[in-house]
């Protein structure tokens, strides 16, 4: 008896495998075309993994990652504590004010545009729109911080004022919003929005779409207005697209690219950076521009991933005991 049941067991093993191995087989040319995709994890996402080891390091050029000295977390007390801890705090507050200000007023953006993209019934009209709302996101950065610079440009003897700058001198508003230290983070998150949140708002309008008319037209029968309609049908159809891309906002609150505070700052640098120094480009300048010290840098970068790693797994959990929608 024991041995007719492990046999029937190896043959429901046996006709699993030979299942999956019928699909894989059928379906060859898809698994093929996966494998740029994994050799691009591999070397780009998970073999650089292995240099922050150098966060724990005494590293020097000569000897190399592996070979230096370890040193624990003697970096990590310099960064928080020690001699670079004023540098290294300023970035961390820079970054957690830019991202809140991009999770607080970017964050709702792309969610009217799509509300107001559902409302549209001309097909033609609302495909211009959306088409129109998407292109700046596919406009190289560079040209964004140069179209941005171009705008708030300040008069001066050698140039006249960009466009709206010419708008906000006419109101009484004299001041140089791409050089001006407390400018800078309305700047940066103001540009994001506008580059941004028409590309974002796709999600957030298949999820509209998502919904059944029926439970439209159930409100529409028992007398609601448009705003009700909004208020107990879209919106709660669309709560577990907007609980999972609010957990994503939150885990990438400490993960500000470095490239547009730079092409921002980039004939500016030493008065911006007061309010503009985040961990990237503080990063960036102590690990590829000779700064204080390239160990130190990794410390800061890892302990930035750690800190994001965390915000996700909270943020993640919290969801999933409010709303029982979670990433995993």
């Amino acid at each position: 008896m024991i041995r007719a049941n492990e046999r029937d067991i190896e043959n429901i093993e046996r006709r699993y495998w030979q299942k999956k191995g019928s699909q894989v087989a059928k379906d060859w040319r898809l698994y093929v075309m996966l494998i740029p995709m994994f050799l691009f994890l591999i070397l780009w996402k998970y073999m650089p993994i292995t240099s922050l080891v150098m966060s724990f390091k005494n590293y020097s050029t000569a000897e190399g990652v592996y070979n230096s000295a370890n040193v624990g977390l003697y970096w990590f007390q310099k960064l928080m504590f020690g001699s670079y801890s004023n540098g290294f705090w300023k970035a961390f507050r820079n970054t957690f004010v830019i991202s809140f200000y991009g999770l607080c007023f970017g964050f709702p953006v792309p969610i009217i545009l799509a509300l107001l993209f559902s409302e549209v019934k001309l097909m033609w009209y609302r495909s211009v729109l959306q088409v129109l709302s998407y292109l700046p996101h596919f406009v190289s950065l560079v040209v964004v911080t140069s179209l941005v610079t171009l705008l708030l440009r300040h008069s001066s003897d050698v140039v006249s004022a960009g466009p709206l700058a010419a708008i906000f001198e006419a109101c009484g508003n004299s001041t140089d919003m791409i050089h001006d230290p407390s400018a800078f983070r309305a700047v940066f998150t103001v540009s994001g929005i506008w580059s941004d949140a028409g590309y974002g708002s796709i999600v957030y309008f298949a999820a509209v779409l998502a919904i059944s008319p029926t439970s439209y037209e159930a409100a529409r029968i028992d007398g609601a207005t448009k705003m009700q309609q909004i208020k107990y049908v879209t919106i709660p159809g669309m709560t577990s697209t907007l609980m999972i891309m609010l957990i994503l906002k939150i885990g990438s609150l400490f993960t500000v690219g470095y490239e547009k505070i730079i092409l921002l700052n980039a004939d500016n640098v030493t008065i911006n950076y007061e309010t503009a120094e985040i961990i990237s480009t503080y990063v960036y300048h102590n690990s590829l521009l000779g700064g204080v010290n390239k160990a130190a840098g990794a410390a800061a970068d890892l302990f930035n991933s750690l800190l994001s790693m965390l915000l996700v797994i909270g943020s993640n959990k919290i969801s999933k005991k409010v709303s029982n929608t979670s990433l995993y």
